[in-house]
């Protein structure tokens, strides 16, 4: 499990910020969060890793518990 992960960006501009890949806003920090039982990101077939910003993150936890939106 990787909580608050950080990625790195291609671009090495000033201000260029990270990208949620959820709703494509720009954020200082992403996070990767893989809590599935049984599920080990090391042995899993290669696949797309995404990164939510803080406020994608928490609506994706809220949806996994069945919790509302907001």
């Amino acid at each position: 499990m990787i909580a608050g992960a950080m990625r790195s960006q291609s671009s090495n501009l000033p201000g260029a910020g990270l990208v949620c890949d959820f709703c494509g806003q720009r954020a200082s920090t992403v996070r990767r969060v893989a809590l599935d039982r049984g599920y080990d990101r090391l042995a899993a077939p290669a696949h797309r890793e995404l990164y939510a910003c803080p406020p994608c993150s928490e609506a994706k936890e809220k949806a996994r518990k069945g919790l509302p939106p907001r």
